[in-house]
């Protein structure tokens, strides 16, 4: 076949061993959200552990089928993207909330009352994607940002307990980033891509050498879980009570938007961003409508995963679908679940912290592109810069304004968006242009001469 026959990277075929280690990288480098969301609505709202096994093994599940649904795209639910989905952060939170203040009901209620909500708002937020030229989209680096803060602090602990700073903890994650860098410099090709899985695998021997690792809970319970429909019970609709999660939902849109275009440019597939970004929203409403029936918070596409495919220039997305088929595995099989849990936090946090460092990178680079001499664009990024570290910087900054302001001004990447929005719309839109196509995230390659 000729090599203008043969697929895009995006779009190929990887033999099955590669599919299968590449796709177990992504898993392990995610499996700690879906156990760590669950385990924090659960103790949150002293949920059973028949319960608590019971949402963990429907949270897998969903983020495995809607990892497939992402990859592969039918119907144009999906982006057709290397994609991984997890549980949202922030929903989490205002789903333990909802559930505190009302009940669990009303919270999954709320959960599928903003489903809806994305399928109803979603045309109206395409039109606006023209508003997302590369200095917006470059405010990805906020993404970065944002979760090295988080994965550092769980690799220290939290401030005030007795195990904060634990030095065996910081060493545990420093020399799984140090494996990772070392394997990364060392090995070429195929064993060169897996530096990540190589660095997280070499950090959990360590871990179990110096009897860091209980490995005891992986043989007990059952061998097999499936998740139960409607947990709680018939869910119950409280429009007043949903609002929190409604606002998060066009911030979430925004977060979407970004992601998409920054993935579509790593692959380097040309993309409309009118039509791929309403697939991507379509998708994380769908299997966040699944969730709300299954008990669990919002499922949505993540940007955690944007950093594993940089590192490792493996771009096809039969490696998210192979990634999405491992994680409904490990959802009807307990004893993969339980081995996933037993890897520590240090560890997991070591692997995420050189992930997400990664994304980083992309946002500089975007940035990069854009001429950062000239006076508005200085100040876009200025502006953006300043309204999405502050959030990310001083925790409980907005802690004294009414709860929906908090919503949208102490999420950082919300914050910097909007805001690198509104100034470019000041500085670099005059109004002839505000009707001007959107481009390609990636131009389209040029013809030899």
């Amino acid at each position: 076949m000729s090599r203008a026959n043969e697929p895009a990277p995006v779009d190929a075929v990887l033999p099955f061993s590669q599919l299968l280690l590449f796709g177990l990288q992504h898993v392990l480098v995610m499996a700690a959200v879906p156990i760590t969301s669950v385990f924090l609505v659960a103790k949150a709202l002293g949920l059973s552990a028949a319960l608590t096994v019971n949402l963990i093994s429907a949270t897998f599940l969903l983020c495995g089928l809607g990892t497939l649904l992402q990859s592969f795209g039918p119907w144009k639910f999906g982006a057709r993207l290397p994609f991984v989905m997890v549980p949202g952060g922030a929903p989490i939170v205002m789903f333990v909330t909802i559930a505190q203040q009302r009940d669990l009901q009303t919270a999954s209620g709320a959960v599928i009352l903003t489903a809806l909500f994305y399928f109803l708002i979603l045309p109206v937020f395409a039109r606006c994607l023209r508003f997302f030229p590369k200095i917006v989209i470059g405010t990805l680096l906020l993404v970065s940002i944002n979760l090295v803060k988080v994965y550092g602090g769980i690799i220290a602990g939290k401030a005030g307990t007795p195990t904060f700073g634990d030095p065996v903890n910081i060493g545990l994650a420093l020399a799984t980033i140090g494996f990772t860098v070392l394997f990364a410099r060392l090995f070429k090709g195929m064993l060169g891509q897996l530096a990540v899985l190589l660095g997280l695998l070499a950090g959990t021997l360590l871990a179990a050498a110096f009897g860091l690792m209980d490995f005891s809970p992986v043989a007990a319970g059952p061998l097999w879980s499936s998740p139960t429909l409607l947990p709680f019970g018939l869910p119950h609709f409280d429009l007043v009570a949903a609002v929190p999660l409604l606002i998060f939902s066009v911030i979430s849109m925004v977060e979407a938007t970004g992601q998409t275009v920054a993935v579509a440019e790593v692959v380097g597939r040309p993309i409309d961003p009118r039509d791929a970004v309403p697939r991507t929203v379509r998708g994380d409403a769908l299997v966040s409508l699944l969730g709300g029936l299954f008990g669990t918070s919002m499922i949505i596409t993540s940007g955690e995963n944007i950093g594993i495919v940089r590192a490792t220039n493996v771009r096809s997305r039969y490696v998210t679908a192979m990634a999405g088929a491992i994680l409904v595995l490990i959802a009807l099989s307990a004893p993969l679940g339980r081995l996933a849990s037993a890897i520590p936090a240090a560890v997991v946090g070591g692997t995420a912290m050189v992930v997400f460092a990664i994304i980083g990178t992309m946002g500089i680079d975007m940035l990069r592109r854009t001429d950062l001499h000239e006076r508005g664009n200085m100040f876009v990024l200025a502006g953006a810069l300043t309204m999405g570290l502050l959030p990310i910087l001083v925790p409980g900054l907005y802690s004294r304004f009414p709860d929906t302001l908090q919503l949208v001004l102490g999420n950082g990447l919300a914050m910097g968006s909007i805001t690198a929005v509104v100034l470019n719309l000041l500085f670099n839109r005059p109004p002839a242009e505000r009707a001007a196509p959107l481009p390609s995230a990636v131009p389209p390659p040029v013809s030899p001469q």
